[in-house]
């Protein structure tokens, strides 16, 4: 029975309150839509992720354990691989050091250009790597603006190990500083005002203060720098000269194998340079789950 307010002539709050049904009504889609999207999203998935990874491994285990194992240690293949790591190993940290330094500037201090730098460290992002590639090209080259002073100071940059160093540095320059910009300027500043406040010094701060502030973001973005590296292909092919068993990446090794109809040699490389993959996507996983685990715990 509905109780009328005298006064409004109208039902009392109480009566007008929406059941629990057009509550759930109100808040989430229909079951169907639900359905609709996910199996929108899993075919995506199934179709440009899965079925290649699916017909990579297939090729490259299709001829037996051995067959795949004697592609990889082949001396051009071994020479790829290590080129790859060592790229790694170089650009990585570099870029580590650089988006900490870059992210705590922009986050932690006002200056002149600092709209400036924000634009340059985008800048990757918005060209195109093959014309990365040929800018270096144009600089480093023999005939670069700067080829004849390296020529006679005996330094060789392009079609060498150092030029495909620079143009991959360049290429995963952001992923660290932009995963660390945003988290650090929304955790301000205070923590380490007040650590200075009670006679830390700089380095004591970075340490016990803010590195610790900031280390799931900075592992998700060296994480996202590893993957990018071991994959670039297009600055690479430009300035490395594609030299077999010197200046082949991983990628450009797949490409070479693949043009000489080498097909089961390409997709060994290949199913290992997934396999590097599919354990930086796990890790990349794992540091996710972990961050929302501690943002959890935190709020509890």
């Amino acid at each position: 029975m509905t109780t009328l307010n005298p006064a409004l002539g109208s039902s009392s709050p109480a009566q007008t309150r929406p059941s629990a049904h057009a509550w759930h009504r109100a808040t989430e889609e229909p079951a169907w839509l639900r359905r609709t999207l996910i199996g929108i999203a899993l075919t995506f998935l199934t179709i440009f992720l899965v079925l290649p990874l699916t017909v990579v491994l297939y090729s490259a285990f299709e001829q037996g354990l051995r067959v795949w194992y004697e592609a990889i240690v082949e001396p051009d293949a071994a020479a790829a691989i290590r080129l790859t790591l060592l790229v790694v190993l170089v650009v990585v940290p570099v870029n580590l050091v650089f988006g900490v330094v870059a992210a705590w500037a922009i986050a932690k201090f006002e200056f002149r250009g600092k709209s400036l730098l924000i634009t340059l460290i985008d800048l990757p992002f918005a060209i195109s790597p093959v014309v990365v590639g040929l800018i270096f090209v144009i600089l480093l080259g023999s005939q670069g603006w700067l080829g004849p002073w390296l020529a006679s100071n005996e330094m060789r940059i392009i079609f060498a190990v150092p030029g495909i160093m620079l143009v991959i540095a360049f290429g995963t320059l952001p992923f660290v500083a932009r995963e660390l910009i945003p988290l650090m300027q929304q955790q301000g500043k205070e923590e380490e005002e007040s650590s200075l406040t009670l006679g830390a010094n700089g380095w004591q701060t970075f340490w016990r203060v803010t590195l610790p502030n900031i280390k799931w973001g900075l592992i998700y973005g060296v994480i996202l720098c590893n993957a990018r590296a071991m994959g670039e292909f297009g600055a690479v092919a430009v300035v490395s000269g594609r030299i077999r068993g010197e200046t082949n990446t991983m990628p450009l090794h797949i490409e070479v194998l693949y043009n000489e109809y080498m097909f089961t040699a390409a997709f060994a490389v290949s199913s290992l340079l997934a396999a590097l993959a599919l354990v930086t996507i796990a890790v990349k996983s794992f540091v996710e789950w972990r961050e929302e685990r501690a943002r959890t715990a935190q709020q509890n």
